[in-house]
């Protein structure tokens, strides 16, 4: 079979998922397939709510007869290659959930033929591939691991709402249980990757390269907001030392902020519970959770306390949180440390608004709970302003409007002019 006959099906159509499949889509007979109907009712109508793909350019997919989407497992019985790219989340303990990936495994199983090759794309620690989800596989179909079908792992670098590094920009590593499966998987790949790939020796290398990325940036950022915490004890600006200290050739600038979202947030994690599993307690990675996962309430405590300072009464103040994404111009919620600023602010019976508008109003009070706006409302002035999320609409605001007179500024992403905020990381 010449290479681009192959069909492929990509499982799970969110952030990674629907770009991937759509630019195979460009080249390959293509299905995306998820459980959500609303979800695939949306796409089918040219409609990402993710925003990671344009209208026009996901209808002209869909209607150029080689990518559709589809809920029902019997429209991809008959591909070639599988490729999963469903979340892999943490409980509230902190630890890998792995059930989205076994369910993902339990479907694809169901539809599995002799030659098929199955890929991962989904954040793992080392071995999740081939002693988590290849004995599910084996179970559920009833084929043989490396002799009736094969297996890949090729990490997902997309950066979700970043319009410059897409998925076909970013270099992608690869990988295949076999030296002949991997060449095939890596073929595949650098058909539709413009950046060129990379192929690993092995599954375990690629998932440990995979998780290894994010942990290096989560503890770097945890090191910035460490310095942070002890030059405004200091009275010194963090971004003006790090601007000073970056004019070395070899300093990597890192800013201090908010570490959410499902891949820094939650990496480190997984990487840490394999680590433990074989007798290693890692002590780096796991302090730099620590601290990271404490920003949100610092942020909220350290607000409380210039309000105090400034003697404005805290019981039923009017506070305003701008931004609930984990990133700035994203509509995604996914794990999002807004939320510990939030629920550390409301132990104080504050007034509490919530404005954002990128995210979806009622996808955040079914997550968290709360209620939310897009707009600032009218006529209302605030005692305090946390600037959690640096959405564009944000910059060009005049927050002295709707201010009172004597007022705090808690800029944690460290955009506006020092003139006018109290504090910022």
């Amino acid at each position: 079979m010449h290479l681009t006959d192959k069909k492929i099906a990509v499982i799970g159509l969110g952030y990674v998922g629907l770009p991937l499949a759509v630019e195979f889509g460009q080249k390959f007979k293509t299905i995306g397939f998820d459980i959500n109907k609303i979800r695939i009712s949306q796409l089918k109508q040219g409609k990402d709510v993710t925003l990671e793909i344009s209208d026009d350019y996901l209808l002209s997919s869909i209607t150029n007869g080689l990518f559709s989407v589809s809920t029902d497992l019997k429209d991809i019985q008959d591909c070639d290659v599988y490729i999963v790219t469903v979340p892999t989340p943490t409980d509230r303990y902190n630890r890998p959930v792995l059930t989205p990936l076994i369910k993902a495994s339990e479907s694809v199983g169901s539809v599995l033929s002799k030659g098929n090759i199955v890929i991962y794309e989904s954040t793992v620690y080392p071995g999740v591939t081939e002693d988590e989800c290849v004995p599910v596989l084996e179970r559920i179909s009833g084929l043989k691991y490396n002799h009736d079908f094969f297996a890949g792992y090729s990490p997902e670098r997309i950066n979700p709402g970043d319009k410059e590094h897409t998925v076909t920009k970013i270099l992608k590593v690869t990988s295949g249980s076999t030296p002949e499966i991997a060449e095939v998987i890596d073929q595949i790949y650098k058909s539709i990757i413009v950046a060129g790939t990379y192929k690993a020796s092995n599954i375990r290398v690629a998932e440990a390269a995979k998780v290894i990325e994010n942990s290096q940036r989560d503890i770097n950022i945890a090191f910035v907001n460490e310095l942070s915490k002890i030059f405004n004890l200091l009275g010194i600006d963090t971004n003006e030392v790090l601007d000073a200290a970056a004019t070395k050739w070899n300093f990597l600038k890192f800013k201090p902020g908010l570490v959410g979202g499902h891949c820094i947030g939650v990496d480190p994690y997984y990487l840490a519970q394999k680590a433990q599993e074989v007798g290693y307690h890692p002590e780096i990675i796991l302090a730099g959770r620590r601290l990271n996962d404490g920003m949100g309430a610092y942020v909220a405590n350290e607000t409380i306390k210039l309000m105090l300072k400034k003697d404005i009464k805290i019981k039923n103040a009017r506070v305003l949180v701008l931004g609930f994404t984990f990133k700035e111009d994203c509509p995604d919620v996914r794990n999002t440390k807004v939320i510990d600023i939030i629920h550390e602010l409301n132990t104080y019976d504050l007034n509490l608004t919530l404005v954002d508008p990128w995210a979806d109003e009622l996808e955040i009070k079914r997550e968290y709970g709360i209620d939310s706006t897009k707009e600032i409302p009218a006529n209302q002035k605030f005692d305090a302003i946390v600037l959690a999320v640096g959405h564009k609409q944000f910059l060009k605001l005049d927050y002295l409007t709707f201010l009172e007179d004597i007022h705090v500024i808690f800029d944690v992403k460290g955009l506006l002019s020092k003139d006018i905020v109290d504090m910022r990381l």
